[in-house]
């Protein structure tokens, strides 16, 4: 029988991930952190030279 399920870690069932697009990482960042939100460090897109991170939805 086939599944719709996956792993959690790489990818997880249901919506994988959100994009949201900001005038400053760092800020927002700082911003996510300062409400007790847990952030990964901000890295750089070696293609087009964007910074992003990633953060959980508070349901995780």
């Amino acid at each position: 029988m086939f599944s719709n399920h996956r792993p959690s870690k790489p990818e997880s069932s249901g919506l994988r991930h959100l994009a949201f697009q900001v005038d400053d990482v760092e800020q927002t960042v700082f911003s996510l952190k300062s409400k007790g939100v847990e952030v990964e460090n901000i890295r750089v897109d070696e293609i087009t030279g964007k910074k992003y991170t990633f953060f959980k939805a508070p349901d995780n």
